[in-house]
């Protein structure tokens, strides 16, 4: 029986047809005598989106790339396509390469910012330099930028950081100022109260929207029914899904259904989160695929894994590939359900799929099999990539040695700390686990040759600051050295003339 996880894939051939006359194109008499041979047409190169978008490494930098696009011959820079290219790296989630070619095109005069630019710009600072820098941005724009919409992109990095005084009081301001008249600031308000918990003043906001004449859109209505779910008060999310249904200007997404079913799921309400799943499905874009990846996700929190397999054979059959996040989500799946073997297989399709090699994809087995206490196969996983000629990074190593310290194996744990930490890179969000850096510390202290000792803390300075419990590692190691050289001194025998 073929594997559900290679179905069948078409090869899209692209090139230049040609229409020839009794299968001989005509050549001027002229060229007859000088060519003997037809030359092949020059190869098109590729479109931008086409050089960038494989590039989704987070350190990998696209200006470059973009640059040395541009120089080749027939490529031609256009406004529109940078911003569009911004706007994907922000659905994809890679803020760090949207601000940078956001920040590349408005230095080198490409786009002429214009107050929803701004907006883009501010967003993608607070994301990756945080509110002061936004603030920052925010203060320095001119008076005729400051729309709703750089307002706007303000109160939502106020809202995302949980910072709930400036955001209060900046959704105060905005009213003020006439600039709340439509669904997004009130959103926001929605989202903040529910990322701290308040579910219940969530339906109030709604309630203060509607009575200023603001129609909810599909967001709000999910922010609102998620509100009810939480609570489990489950009459109240019908009653406003109910709502919703019946709104003749919304039509309800697979978004809001999908929502209504982790509710359900959470409820352990199960048949009517497949109902709500069913629904879901049919609503959804054939060509989406966070859609399949959302559901896909849902019914692996079913514990269903017949239904998230037979999606994600649909989405291959209607989106044509799977992306690095599709194998992450899939794997994601066959782990939670216990599936590891599939898992293994899935990982294998993975790497012969030409996406490109992001250790983010086998760091979801290599979680599986920490989690399953499979740590040879963990092992054998990161050694089979460096026999291949790929260096495992810091977060793969580090993720076998939580497993090695929660299974109370220091000296092993040690072993898989030291290699993240002899690839640790600055900035990628990898820290060893500090109760296990204890754990390790105390065990060098008590057992580590100096030389040892002095060679882990040396590593792990550039990782993390200098503490209490590096010192004392190799106070402890250097101590118990002096004391093992003092006793090997006192068991020599005495040397002196020899009595015969």
């Amino acid at each position: 029986m073929a594997s559900l996880f290679a179905p069948a894939r078409r090869l899209l051939s692209l090139g230049r047809r040609r229409h020839r006359r009794g299968g001989q194109l005509p050549v001027p008499p002229s060229s007859r005598s000088n060519s003997a041979e037809e030359r092949p047409p020059p190869a098109r190169s590729l479109s931008l989106d086409s050089t960038l978008f494989p590039l989704g490494h987070p350190s990998t930098l696209l200006v470059p790339e973009i640059e040395l696009w541009a120089a080749r011959p027939r490529n031609l820079l256009r406004a529109v396509e940078l911003q569009r290219i911004v706007k994907e790296l922000r659905k994809r989630r890679r803020h760090r390469q949207a601000l940078e070619v956001s920040e590349w095109m408005s230095l080198k005069g490409h786009v002429k910012f214009l107050p929803k630019d701004h907006a883009i710009h501010l967003d993608l600072i607070g994301q990756i330099h945080g509110v002061e820098a936004a603030e920052t941005y925010f203060n320095n724009l001119s008076d005729k930028d400051k729309t709703e919409k750089p307002y706007g992109a303000l109160l939502n990095c106020y809202t995302r950081e949980l910072l709930v005084d400036k955001a209060l009081a900046h959704f105060r301001n905005m009213k003020e100022l006439g600039f709340v008249f439509s669904t997004l600031p009130y959103n926001d308000l929605m989202g903040l109260y529910t990322r701290i918990g308040q579910h219940e003043r969530v339906p109030s906001v709604m309630a203060e929207m509607k009575s200023n004449g603001i129609v909810p859109d599909n967001f709000s209505y999910r922010i609102c029914i998620n509100s009810y779910g939480t609570r489990a008060d489950f009459f109240g999310l019908e009653n406003t899904l109910e709502e919703m249904e019946c709104e003749p200007q919304i039509v309800v997404d697979w978004n809001t259904y999908a929502v209504v079913a982790s509710n359900y799921i959470k409820g352990d309400l199960r048949e009517k989160a497949y109902s709500a799943l069913s629904k879901a499905e049919a609503k959804l874009d054939k060509q989406d695929p966070d859609a399949y990846r959302h559901l896909i996700s849902l019914y692996g929190n079913l514990g269903d894994k017949s239904e998230a397999k037979r999606l994600w054979a649909v989405q291959m059959s209607n989106c044509k590939r799977y992306i690095n996040r599709d194998y992450m989500n899939m794997l994601s799946v066959l782990v939670k359900l216990d599936e590891i073997t599939e898992a293994e297989d899935l990982l294998k399709e993975w790497e012969s799929s030409q996406n490109s090699f992001d250790f983010r994809v086998p760091n979801v087995l290599l979680t599986g099999y920490r989690q399953k206490a499979l740590l040879d196969k963990a092992e054998m996983l990161l050694d089979g990539f460096l026999k291949k000629g790929k260096t495992p990074p810091s977060t793969s190593w580090g993720i076998v040695a939580i497993g090695y310290a929660e299974k109370g194996d220091v000296a092993k744990a040690y072993e898989m700390t030291k290699n993240a930490l002899s690839v640790h890179a600055p900035n990628t969000g990898w820290i060893p686990r500090p109760s296990m850096l204890e754990m390790i510390l105390k065990y060098l202290g008590d057992e580590g040759e100096v030389k040892d000792v002095e060679a882990f803390v040396s590593l792990l300075k550039a990782a993390v600051p200098v503490d209490s419990d590096m010192t004392e590692a190799l106070s402890r190691a250097r101590a118990r050295a002096r004391e093992e050289r003092k006793a090997e001194e006192a068991t020599e025998a005495p040397r002196g003339d020899v009595i015969a």
